[in-house]
């Protein structure tokens, strides 16, 4: 287990019954997801007390996305154990947003009320009309159309450095790219599945729709830490920085 000086010292210190009840879930299935390995080890600080922060909460939704996709318990080790090591919070997110991207229609209608208590956090009304321009959020009557599996993922980007001119034009790229994508993986598999019956192509694609999808967000991933590093300063050899990293 680690030690009280490996946590995020901005994590919240949560309890395993704080994190059950704040992850909608029991204490017992907390502990069972840590049998399986599906939840790293909690932080002991005194009094030997394990507690755990918000990369526990973020591996919990996604585990519980994972569960309202129909899979099995096998296939959600089986996803989590193919998922690259040391992701943060904000990837987990990724991920599940992702994943809740395969329900063919998500989204919900929600009170105001019921929208901040999804969100995790206060939002004011600056907070609530950047959610709208992302296309997250949509007013309705008196309350909200919310598409839950962006949700979490869009408020973490309130907090993001970045205009919302230039969100929503990474927004648009990714859209584009992502169909284009789509596009030519359709093609490549609509000669293999040509021949077979209709009951084989929809067992064939409900079984790599996951894959392709992991596939594609992990690739993105490592491309972007590419992109992403040749902008970026390169420190010196031998500096103190390089020493410390």
């Amino acid at each position: 287990m680690t030690t009280d000086t490996d946590g995020d010292p901005g994590d919240p210190a949560l309890t395993i019954d704080e994190l059950a009840a704040r992850a909608g879930t029991t204490v017992r299935t907390v502990r069972f997801y840590g049998t399986k390995g599906l939840l790293p080890p909690p932080v002991i600080g005194p009094r030997r007390v394990g507690h755990y922060g918000r990369d526990h909460l973020a591996r919990l939704a996604l585990i519980e996305e994972l569960q309202h996709q129909g899979m099995t318990l096998a296939a959600i080790e089986r996803y989590v154990r193919r998922l690259p090591p040391g992701l943060t919070r904000h990837e987990l997110a990724v991920h599940r947003a992702v994943v809740a991207s395969w329900a063919p229609d998500a989204e919900e209608t929600v009170t105001a009320g019921e929208l901040r208590r999804r969100a995790g956090r206060p939002l004011d009304e600056e907070d609530v009309e950047r959610l709208a321009a992302m296309d997250v959020v949509r007013p309705e009557g008196d309350g909200y159309r919310v598409d839950p599996g962006l949700l979490r993922l869009a408020v973490e980007l309130l907090d993001v450095p970045l205009s919302e001119k230039a969100i929503l034009a990474a927004r648009t790229v990714l859209t584009e790219h992502a169909r284009a994508a789509a596009r030519e993986l359709s093609l490549l598999f609509r000669a293999e599945v040509a021949e077979r019956a209709e009951a084989d192509v929809k067992s064939l694609s409900a079984h790599m729709q996951p894959l392709i999808v992991q596939a594609l967000l992990t690739t993105f991933q490592r491309s972007l830490r590419a992109e992403v590093h040749q902008w970026l300063p390169v420190t010196p050899p031998g500096s103190e920085e390089g020493r410390s990293s």
